[in-house]
């Protein structure tokens, strides 16, 4: 009778901690791309439809992902992420937003198209205020095909969300095992699985659903940002577009986006940001009638140092430090929400 009971109580022993634990809750916020695709055959890892596969249908796919958390789907806009404009950015942010805002929600996933899912993350990462994990996942291979990697990037980025050490971290992207920051974290190739990449590192990895850290974020972010998704109105950003460096440019490239009214112009140069001597002359004209000019730079790493190649402060013009065009473009649009100083725009690309 003794071995019984106490056999007994070891068995419940055992049982107790299982019985307390509760599972964080996770919404799942569909957007479209690839990891929502479908191709003809399953041969079809390249040729395919993006934005075809609905929410439920992506999350039963992967049915082990309601080990992980109370996983449920929202399907914010079905859409190939080479399609979103600034209006869908913001749709995105303010469905983000108002789901972190809910006490019952622990984390965030939005699944993405990975052409410009580095784009969105970094956004959210500026305007969305919380210190909940907010995910951005995609995948390079629709569902249909051999070797699919949405549904294992699917069920690492909910392990993400739901994790305790993630939280105050910032918004990631998580991408074939690896954690990525989301402002310096971009796609560098468009054929393999391992697309995406950081000059800086992984944050970490995440392997069978556990997470392991190596560096944190350095730069201002989610709730020490000075943008917040709640005062921007309606839905568009102030006009910033970007212009490609190359050899024989044209003035008129620039003029043509003053015509359309543009704020700012990211000058994506050669090098570290160099402008062609001949250009100069036509961003002078178009800063001193009020346009920002920011440089910024195609090559993939490094950073533009400001006084170097051109006189940014006599010009009055800005530097991207190591932000990428695209991403380049994001800031600048938010920071023409709140000054239109150059001086002050150039602090917020020191701090972001």
């Amino acid at each position: 009778m003794k071995k019984t009971v106490t056999a007994l109580a070891l068995s419940i022993g055992m049982l107790l901690p299982f019985a307390s634990y509760a599972k964080n809750n996770v919404v799942v916020v569909a957007t479209g791309g690839t990891i929502a695709g479908a191709g003809a055959s399953s041969t079809n890892s390249a040729t395919y439809t993006a934005a075809k596969v609905p929410v439920d249908a992506l999350l039963n796919a992967v049915p082990q992902i309601q080990n992980l958390a109370n996983v449920t789907g929202v399907q914010a806009l079905q859409i190939a992420s080479e399609s979103i404009t600034d209006k869908e950015l913001l749709t995105i942010a303010r469905k983000v937003n108002e789901l972190v805002k809910r006490p019952d929600v622990n984390g965030v996933v939005i699944t993405h198209g990975t052409d410009t899912l580095e784009e969105t993350a970094f956004f959210l990462s500026l305007v969305v205020h919380t210190d909940k994990p907010i995910v951005v996942v995609g995948s390079m291979r629709p569902p249909s095909a051999l070797s699919a990697d949405g549904p294992l990037n699917l069920y690492s980025a909910v392990a993400l969300a739901a994790a305790d050490d993630a939280k105050g971290k910032g918004v990631f992207v998580l991408m074939n095992d690896d954690i990525f920051a989301a402002r310096d974290v971009t796609k560098t190739i468009n054929i393999h699985t391992d697309a995406f990449q950081s000059q800086w590192g992984a944050l970490g990895s995440l392997v069978e659903g556990k997470t392991y850290w190596f560096r944190n974020i350095a730069k201002r972010h989610n709730n020490s940002s000075e943008f917040n998704i709640d005062d921007i109105k309606g839905d568009a950003l102030p006009l910033v577009q970007i212009v490609y460096g190359s050899t024989n440019m044209l003035p008129e490239s620039y003029l043509a986006l003053q015509k359309a009214g543009v704020k700012a112009i990211i000058n994506a140069g050669t090098g570290n940001g160099s402008v062609a001597n001949y250009i100069v002359p036509t961003l002078n004209q178009l800063q001193q009638q009020g346009i920002q000019i920011i440089r910024s730079s195609r090559v993939p790493q490094g950073f533009v140092l400001r006084n170097a190649e051109q006189p940014d402060d006599k010009y009055g013009w800005v530097v991207a430090h190591d932000l990428n065009p695209q991403k380049a473009r994001l800031l600048a649009a938010l920071a023409l929400t709140k000054t239109k100083d150059a001086k002050e725009i150039q602090r917020m690309f020191w701090e972001y």
